[in-house]
């Protein structure tokens, strides 16, 4: 299985944390890495987003149907989301679009197998993948990437 996680872009400041938009940057950001997306990830992407506004103008950029997921609030639970996304036995590559410290907590959950507190830059991209050699199920890096390398 893929599992993709995409961090939302910049967004303004605000008092109402569900309703704070994208920055121009933020636009920018989201534009940016929505073209690498379409260029490298799997065309069988089944995509989930959280309810805020940030992370569903983050995921207009991709300009693909989503489903947006309460459980990938900001704050989300690392175990909801990966239920959520139906790891590790989906059959389609999962993206989410979604918050720290949930995203960085999960990744450091699957790939050290430690609750940590990673940091997913805000626009960047961490692609995971489960993968079976012989009897044993292995987790893979296949990709970071950030917005400045996107320029």
């Amino acid at each position: 299985m893929n599992l993709i996680l995409w961090r939302h872009a910049e967004a303004e400041d605000g008092i109402d944390d569900l309703a704070r938009n994208l920055t121009k940057r933020g636009h920018k950001q989201a534009e940016q890495a929505a073209r690498w997306l379409h260029e490298h990830a799997p065309k069988d992407l089944k995509v989930l987003v959280s309810p805020a506004t940030r992370t569903r103008q983050t995921a207009d950029a991709l300009k693909l149907p989503y489903d947006v997921v309460e459980e990938l609030s900001p704050d989300a639970d690392p175990a909801n989301l990966l239920a959520a996304a139906g790891w590790p036995l989906a059959d389609k590559t999962v993206l989410i679009v979604g918050h720290q410290p949930t995203l960085g907590r999960v990744a450091s959950q699957l790939l050290s197998g430690e609750d940590l507190f990673w940091t997913i830059k805000k626009g960047g991209i961490w692609w995971l993948a489960r993968r079976q050699r012989q009897d044993e199920f292995q987790i893979v890096l296949r990709a970071v990437v950030n917005p400045e390398n996107l320029d």
